[in-house]
């Protein structure tokens, strides 16, 4: 059964975000190297703070159990939280693009 707390939400935020840039916007962000440079930047940060923060043997944040996949990586992190993070930089990325391109056309 898919935990619709967390999980679903998480996948919904990527499914929007991607289709978003494919399908709307249009940047071409996801061609961009500097774009995934990023994205692995943002995740060698996360990892070891949202690590400690989740971490089992003394959460910080807790999940309701039946509100996430219970797939945890690395460490003791929901991989939901990495859907979520990724939705939300990229969002704010095709965001300053557009806004960005918006400003050499005029």
């Amino acid at each position: 059964m898919m935990p619709w707390g967390y999980t679903v939400p998480a996948v919904a935020a990527v499914l929007v975000v991607v289709a978003a840039e494919l399908l709307v916007l249009r940047t071409g962000l996801f061609r961009q190297s500097a774009y995934w440079i990023t994205m692995a930047i943002t995740v060698a940060f996360q990892v070891p703070v949202d690590g400690w923060l989740t971490k089992l043997s003394a959460p910080i944040v807790q999940y309701a159990p039946e509100a996430i996949t219970g797939w945890r990586f690395p460490w003791d992190i929901p991989v939901e939280d990495f859907l979520f993070g990724y939705a939300l930089v990229t969002a704010v990325l095709l965001l300053w693009k557009r806004d960005e391109s918006g400003k050499d056309s005029a």
